[in-house]
């Protein structure tokens, strides 16, 4: 009986300093990974890129911030713009449209009713609203981004609302399409992706071409 006193004291013992050696390696990764790690790169990235690391902000005439009361959005996140002397982005399916704590597509599939009447609707509003016809209107004009966050929008979208764009705002067209032009970024290297207009890039460069009310 003596014996399996020891025994049995002998195992609680070894499994307490069993579960103090996890809970002690628990603390201490905890505190490596989950606290000084993250503290160390944000440090690093604070002070080698501060402007990226602040969100890559922008004010309203285009230049880059870390304020973010001076920002007019992130040159990384789409946002609406409304008002037809704006060009418009694609549609947004994160929460309210380009919100950056609800970033995602609408997990609908391709032959689902509710997108394809989305898209047809979608398709029906832009042609009206570019006078266009409707077999115009490019894919990227009606759907929504995989994060719903894209910032970006086809060069053939953009050229489809520089009519529109320089009608509202008295400007010639000429002058709109040159704007597009400077916002326009080519595939990177050459090969990777496609062209894009960056939307935020355009509207704060027609906010200097001439006055308007601000985003």
């Amino acid at each position: 009986m003596h014996s399996i006193r020891l025994t049995a004291t002998s195992s609680f013992r070894a499994l307490a300093r069993a579960s103090m050696t996890g809970l002690t390696m628990l603390a201490v990764f905890t505190v490596v990974c989950g606290v000084a790690y993250p503290l160390l790169i944000t440090g690093v990235a604070r002070a080698a890129f501060p402007w990226q690391a602040a969100g890559s902000l922008v004010t309203a005439t285009g230049e880059r911030t870390t304020d973010r009361a001076e920002a007019a959005g992130s040159a990384l996140i789409g946002q609406a713009f409304a008002g037809d002397e704006w060009f418009l982005p694609r549609p947004s399916a994160a929460g309210d449209g380009y919100d950056a704590l609800a970033s995602g597509g609408s997990n609908l599939g391709p032959e689902s009713p509710d997108l394809v009447a989305a898209i047809a609707e979608r398709r029906a509003e832009v042609a009206a609203r570019e006078a266009v016809p409707v077999d115009e209107v490019p894919a990227d004009a009606v759907t929504a981004s995989a994060s719903g966050l894209d910032g970006a929008i086809s060069p053939a979208y953009a050229s489809l609302q520089v009519a529109r764009v320089a009608r509202e705002r008295g400007l010639d067209e000429a002058t709109v399409m040159a704007l597009v032009a400077e916002a326009t970024h080519e595939r990177t290297l050459g090969v990777l992706g496609d062209p894009y207009v960056d939307v935020l890039a355009l509207n704060t460069s027609l906010e200097q071409a001439a006055p308007a009310d601000t985003m």
